[in-house]
């Protein structure tokens, strides 16, 4: 289990005739858990360039099980990887325990198009919330 969880109710008009989770809404689900996750790190203010500077250049699903409406989603935060100018956020999508949906969202910090380092007081920041003491 990742040091980072939030939960998330499934709304009425997240989910398609078959009566589950259209599938692009896991994407949106790991946005607000990855702006929850950066929310508990702090660096959600103006003081963070790092942050602000920071986009998503790769995101990936994998499906297991599917979600209905009204089902109470826990999504756990955990960052596998950090490196000189990108990091991964990997948000775990589950029910009752069980893993439903896998995302992946790459970040990768640029000004003008171009890679630039994250800052050690990022880093340990958002290090202090994927693995709390």
């Amino acid at each position: 289990m990742s040091g980072f969880s939030c939960p998330l109710r499934v709304r009425w008009g997240e989910v398609d005739a078959q009566g589950v989770v259209f599938n692009p809404n896991y994407f949106a689900y790991a946005d607000v858990a990855a702006t929850e996750f950066f929310r508990a790190a702090g660096v959600l203010t103006d003081d963070h360039p790092d942050m602000a500077q920071s986009y998503v250049v790769d995101a990936r699903a994998s499906f297991r099980s599917s979600a209905r409406f009204d089902d109470l989603l826990d999504m756990e935060v955990s960052l596998p990887r950090i490196g000189r100018s990108s990091y991964e956020l990997r948000v775990d999508i589950r029910r009752d325990g069980q893993i439903l949906t896998e995302v992946s969202l790459t970040y990768v910090r640029a000004l003008e198009g171009r890679s630039e380092p994250l800052s050690d007081a990022y880093r340990a920041m958002l290090a202090r919330v994927a693995a709390p003491d």
